[in-house]
Order: C-alpha cells, then sequence, then structure tokens
C-alpha cells in the first residue's frame, strides 16, 4: 500500500508547473520557471499562451530552450532567496535569463545578485515581458504548423485549471505587501471570466480553482455595478458549467452566507457545481494580535459564521492558514488560537512562523517572538491541527464518494475528494483494480482507511464521462 501523505509544513503558496515538449524543428523556444502561487501561475499560463500564438515552442528543460522565464515570488524573505536561486540556476544552465512576477518589482533587487539578466519586469506586465522575449529570441512563426490549443497553454494537468478573477486587494494587513506589488482591487469582466471558464470545460477541464487575493471581493471595485456582491452571479453561472468549482481566499463577509446554499446543492451530486468547500485566510483568532495585523478583529462572530454555514451545508470542508508568532503574540494569545481551533475544527490548516518582509509595516512593531518561540508554537500548532484532521478522515472510513483521479502509476492511482485541493490537501488512493484509470476520471470509491491527511479507497463504479 502506497504510504504517501502530505507534509504539515506542504507550502500552500507553492505551484509547480508542468510543461510538456511542444517543438517542431528549428522553432525559436522559451523555457519558463513559474515560482509563487497560483495566481502567478495563471500569469505564466497567459505568457506563455502568447508566445505559442507568436510562433514559439516551449521547452521543458533548460537545454532546449533558446531562453528562459523565470517567474518570480516575492511575498517572504524565503520566497525572495528562493526566486534568486531559481534565477541563478537558470543563468547557469541556460545563461539567457526573462525575470518577471513580484519579485520583478524591485529590479535593483534582482540585478544586484544576478548583473547578466536580460530583463526584468513586474507582475502581470505581460507585454514587457513579450517585448524582452522578442529582443532576445526574434518570433519566427509558421501559420500552417503552429496551431494555438483552443484552452491555451496550461501548466496543470488538461483536467483542473486555476481560474484568476481580480487581481490586488483592497485589504492593509500590516505583515503584507501584495497591494504594494499588484496593485489594488481590479475584477475582470464577469463575462470575461465565464467564457475563459466554458472553453476550458470544454476543453476537458473538471475542475475549476477560482483564485484572486480577495475572491469574496469579486466586483466591488466596480462603481456602476447591478449587484451587490458580484461573486455571487459569477458563482452561479461557474456552478452550472458541469465541473466541479472550488473556492479559494475567500474572506468571511457576511454575504458569504449567501454562496453556502450553492455548496448545498452540489454536496451530494456528481455533476458539478460549487463544491462544498472554502478556502478562507483567517491567520489568527486573538482580537489584540488581529488588531496588530490589521485585520478585522471578529474571531468570535466567526466562529458563529461556522457555525451558520455548516447547519446550511453540513458537508462543508473549511480550509484555512494561520501565522504563528506574529510580533507582539504572548503565549495567552497563542493559546487562545489553540482553543479556537479546537472550537472551529477545520478541516485543512496550513500555518507559517511569521517572518519580516521588506516594506511590510509589521517589520517596526515592537516584541518580535525568538525563533525557538516561533518554532514551538509553530509545531504545537500543527499538532493539534494534525490531530482534527486525523479524527475527521477517520470519521470517513466506510462512507462513499466520488472522486477526481489526478494521477495514475504503476502503484496506485492518486485521487481527491470535494474536499481536496490540488497540491495543498490530502489524497485518497486507489491501489487495486485502478489500472484502466486516467487523469481526469471521475469514480465512486469506498473509503476503507484514513491516516493523517489521506485517504485509501476501494474502486466501486467506473469512470463517469
Amino acid at each position: 500500500m502506497r504510504g504517501m501523505q502530505n507534509p504539515p509544513d506542504l507550502r500552500p503558496d507553492l505551484a509547480r508547473a508542468r510543461i510538456s515538449d511542444t517543438r517542431r524543428a528549428g522553432q525559436p523556444t522559451i523555457g519558463m520557471v513559474s515560482l509563487g502561487c497560483p495566481k502567478a501561475l495563471v500569469d505564466s499560463e497567459r505568457i506563455l499562451t502568447r508566445l505559442r500564438a507568436e510562433g514559439y515552442g516551449i521547452s521543458p528543460d533548460y537545454s532546449g530552450a533558446d531562453a528562459v522565464i523565470v517567474n518570480t515570488c516575492g511575498f517572504l524573505d524565503s520566497a525572495k532567496a528562493e526566486s534568486l536561486e531559481a534565477i541563478g540556476e537558470a543563468l547557469s544552465e541556460n545563461g539567457r535569463v526573462i525575470v518577471t512576477g513580484c519579485l520583478g518589482a524591485e529590479p535593483d533587487y534582482i540585478t544586484g545578485a544576478h548583473p547578466r539578466v536580460l530583463a526584468v519586469t513586474g507582475p502581470h506586465q505581460y507585454e514587457q515581458v513579450l517585448d524582452a522575449v522578442h529582443r532576445a529570441v526574434p518570433p519566427s512563426p509558421d501559420p500552417f504548423v503552429d496551431l494555438l490549443p483552443a484552452a491555451g497553454v496550461k501548466l496543470t494537468p488538461r483536467h483542473y485549471s486555476y481560474l484568476k478573477i481580480s487581481e490586488g486587494c483592497n485589504h492593509a494587513c500590516k505583515f503584507c505587501i501584495i497591494p504594494d506589488m499588484r496593485g489594488r482591487l481590479s475584477s475582470r469582466p464577469h463575462r470575461a471570466v465565464l467564457r475563459e471558464a466554458e472553453k476550458l470545460v470544454e476543453a476537458g477541464v473538471r475542475e475549476l480553482l477560482v483564485i484572486s487575493q480577495d475572491t469574496s471581493a469579486y466586483g466591488t471595485d466596480w462603481k456602476d455595478r447591478e449587484a451587490k456582491f458580484p461573486i455571487l452571479d459569477l458563482a452561479r453561472d461557474l456552478g452550472s458549467l458541469g465541473a466541479w468549482v472550488r473556492l479559494h481566499y475567500v474572506y468571511p463577509y457576511p454575504h458569504v452566507r449567501e454562496l453556502i446554499p450553492l455548496m448545498a446543492g452540489a454536496s451530494g451530486s456528481g455533476a458539478g457545481g460549487i463544491l462544498p468547500y472554502l478556502d478562507i485566510p483567517f491567520q489568527h483568532a486573538h482580537p489584540d494580535t488581529l488588531k496588530r495585523m490589521a485585520r478585522p478583529a471578529a474571531a468570535a462572530r466567526t466562529l458563529d459564521e461556522i457555525a451558520a454555514w455548516r447547519a446550511d451545508c453540513p458537508e462543508i470542508v473549511l480550509r484555512s492558514t494561520f501565522i504563528v508568532g506574529y510580533p507582539g503574540e504572548t503565549e495567552a494569545e497563542f493559546q487562545t488560537l489553540l482553543d479556537w481551533l479546537d472550537e472551529a475544527q477545520l478541516d485543512r490548516v496550513g500555518c507559517f512562523q511569521y517572518e519580516d518582509v521588506k516594506g511590510a509595516r509589521s517589520n517596526a512593531l515592537p516584541d518580535h517572538v525568538a525563533p525557538e518561540v516561533k518554532q514551538d508554537r509553530w509545531d504545537r500548532f500543527m499538532a493539534k491541527a494534525q490531530a482534527i484532521s486525523e479524527a475527521k478522515l477517520a470519521a470517513k472510513v466506510g462512507r462513499q464518494m466520488q472522486v477526481l483521479v489526478d494521477e495514475v502509476d504503476d502503484e496506485a492511482a492518486t485521487c481527491r475528494t470535494m474536499a481536496d485541493a490540488p497540491e495543498i490537501d490530502g489524497n485518497l488512493f486507489i491501489d487495486e483494480g485502478f489500472e484502466t484509470l486516467k487523469p481526469g476520471d471521475l469514480v465512486t470509491v469506498e473509503v476503507e482507511e484514513a491516516g493523517e491527511y489521506d485517504l485509501w479507497g476501494r474502486l466501486i463504479a467506473s469512470p463517469r464521462v
């Protein structure tokens, strides 16, 4: 039996690009390294789609590329270091490197470490990236050969796709510099989002992962909007397409309650819809800590909201991320967070140890927490979260549920339930009778065994087509 399980420190901001070799003889070819969050992954997909439309090939390795684009992350200092390392590796392996993404907002920081890069552009500056590619590797299209896939170039498996509905954020959290890098909230038009989603589903996508910095605020930046909360209409329309629709980064505004009935309708069917799954960045539970973060200090009311969501949709799965060791966090404040987690009983939990980020206002706060204390609190927090996860998964043994097949190898089929987002949540493994399955299949299983983060199941129904 396969013994895989997700480690408790799996970074929820990590996106893994998957690139297939699509080159023709003599074709100018570009490589891509995509770091950071799924929102950056979507930016990478858009850049590569534009390049493919101009006749460029996409290389899955350094040696086959005429130049390499590195899409960077600049959210945390550790992410910046990872980005610089990736740039250095690309320079060493290829030598011709174009840098874009969030860290590109600090060009001197990049060129100070790597003066040989060909160009540096900031986040979602698609035209500037294309201009840099044109200068480095002139296009040479063949209109009879270079056909662009209907869904564009995807860096995820073809059966699921990230769907970015907005850029930027209007929050002013002291630990975050995203608004400085990506600007204020700017929502894509409803019709444009829906048209992209329709094309993806027509191309075979079974799951749409809705992403933004603040999904529940979608459309509230439109001055002449008809609906007070446009995310509700968008969710209804996306839920009608026949694919699973998973909502990420949803702030717990009161109108989120109006999304829950849509999830209740999808939880018992296999025909798609808004999944009973909410990814909500709570960050902490103590009101004083939340105040120092410049976040709404309403942890008690949040528990009431969670209870209301579960009353309307008992199957709902709640994922969140938290920060421990935030400046000024006392042992009593941390204990409040542990007690809150005990009461909230969240299904999926990630946790970061606080670290300073250049430009963040939290850097100037007094009473920074010692590294060893942060590590101790992280260990205690994750131990509690792991125990909650293990108990919740154990309760699923014996149940039948529909799962989406992600990968099949010689040992097992790796699948996900409605409760599992790709890369950041758990898996369900089928290790008998899986040989005819393929990625993208929707199958029914009976859960036979549970671990701390993963499930194992027995196939009881053939794939749904």
